[in-house]
């Protein structure tokens, strides 16, 4: 076991940049690592780190070493999981990511009753309609939205959402409902973060590039232009469902409707899947299937 010996105190300095952090991460002392990197170092016979008074400089073997030593540690961590998982119920961090709008409205108040469930666990949701990187950010989990591109990820089909072209009654008094693709273009179109509508024509996807008075960003914004019968929308149903079951909105094109995108629970697939993520992933998968 004299080879492991210094690796974990390397790792965690490389990662966090700083002795003092990789100390508080591993709840040691600065001297302590200091001298396991030392000792490590000396069994080597190769300088890892150049350490100054302002930073931490990993050298060309150290760097190397690293990128095989991390995926070690990240093993054992996993390994301990694994043990932890059959004698202790779900607690710790549950680091979590998922799409602004559906994870405001859709997943965090589920997240909030299944900590209720799990007392023990400690939430972090980061909201963001970027793609972040799961192992680079160590996410446990991502809820994404549609076409997965990422193959290196597991993914798990938890629920699906439908896109709606719709105005409101008073807008198509006015100007009429459109019955064709091709109508598009006589109307005005609110544009959101891609000016591209999809449709499914004939059993084909097809794309139609729209512009209209109003372009924004924000699913809200143009919901609520749409009922003020500013013009037509293409938006996901936990945005217009309840205007349209109320006849605040009225579907359009519907012979057109873009097949459903899938909703995905997605985690990495080099990693030992928790109890804690796995029982989140059926809380959703059920709560989901409820809603729909």
């Amino acid at each position: 076991m004299d080879s492991w010996l210094g690796i974990s105190e390397f790792v965690a300095v490389v990662q966090k940049e700083s002795f003092t952090q990789a100390a508080k991460q591993l709840n040691t002392s600065v001297a302590q690592i200091s001298r396991k990197v030392a000792q490590l170092e000396k069994r080597l016979a190769t300088k890892l780190l150049i350490r100054t008074t302002r930073k931490i400089t990993v050298t060309d073997a150290g760097f190397a070493y690293f990128k095989h030593c991390e995926q070690l540690v990240d093993g054992l961590q996993q390994a301990d999981l694994a043990i932890n998982d059959l004698n202790q119920v779900p607690q710790g961090r549950l680091k979590i990511t998922a799409p602004i709008t559906y994870g405001e409205q859709i997943i965090a108040p589920l997240l909030n009753d299944f900590m209720i469930l799990y007392p023990a666990l400690e939430l972090q949701l980061v909201l963001s309609n970027q793609t972040l990187d799961l192992v680079e950010h160590n996410f446990d989990l991502a809820i994404r939205i549609g076409h997965l591109e990422n193959s290196s990820m597991i993914a798990k089909k938890l629920s699906q959402r439908q896109l709606y072209v719709c105005a409101s009654p008073s807008y198509l008094n006015k100007f009429g409902q459109p019955y064709s693709l091709s109508e598009l273009e006589l109307h005005n179109c609110l544009v959101g973060s891609s000016p591209v509508w999809s449709f499914n024509e004939q059993g084909k996807e097809k794309n139609i590039r729209i512009k209209g008075t109003i372009n924004c960003n924000s699913g809200f914004a143009l919901t609520d232009a749409a009922l003020k019968g500013l013009g037509l929308a293409q938006l996901p149903d936990y945005y217009v469902q309840q205007a349209l079951n109320r006849g605040q909105l009225i579907e359009c094109l519907s012979h057109y409707r873009e097949a459903q995108q899938g909703i995905w629970a997605v985690y990495p697939n080099n990693r030992y899947l928790s109890v804690k993520v796995s029982l989140l992933i059926e809380f959703l998968s059920a709560k989901l299937l409820i809603r729909n």
